[in-house]
């Protein structure tokens, strides 16, 4: 199967660290099956690890830990830098952090819960998808 190119809103990252349960943590450990390549930018990378951080938002966890799941995520990611800035393109300067790096990867596939917050990005030839849509087309769920 080929991987798949991404790029990983920052909501996936914190909702796979707060629930074993879910779909977004399903995607997250997949990480080691080579089922995708997430894709992130420096910028990018720091909004993670800023809101990773934000002090009682991941119950649990210490900072040392954030920075061990944070550095093992980057070591399976594709670190890219970001030469021409799409900005303002999405209504959230943040969201554009995470289209810039889809652009520049050529990703397929953004991977978000708040698929409306992407609206136009297909222009770029991305789908928006939710992290149970990726693992379905994947056919890793059913």
């Amino acid at each position: 199967m080929k991987q798949a190119n991404v790029v990983l809103d920052t909501n996936i990252l914190i909702s796979a660290l707060k629930s074993k349960k879910g779909s977004s943590y399903k995607l997250l450990i997949s990480i080691t099956d080579n089922l995708y390549i997430p894709n992130v930018s420096v910028p990018l990378f720091m909004e993670y690890e800023s809101v990773a951080k934000r002090e009682g938002l991941l119950e649990g966890f210490s900072p040392e830990d954030i920075d061990a799941i944070l550095d093992y995520l980057l070591s399976k990611s594709s670190i890219r830098k970001i030469f021409y800035l799409w900005r303002p393109f999405l209504k959230d300067p943040k969201d554009d952090l995470v289209l810039e790096v889809a652009v520049e990867s050529q990703s397929e596939y953004i991977i978000t819960f708040n698929k409306k917050d992407f609206k136009g990005v297909d222009k770029f030839d991305i789908k928006v998808l939710t992290p149970k849509e990726l693992l379905i087309e994947k056919g890793v769920l059913k």
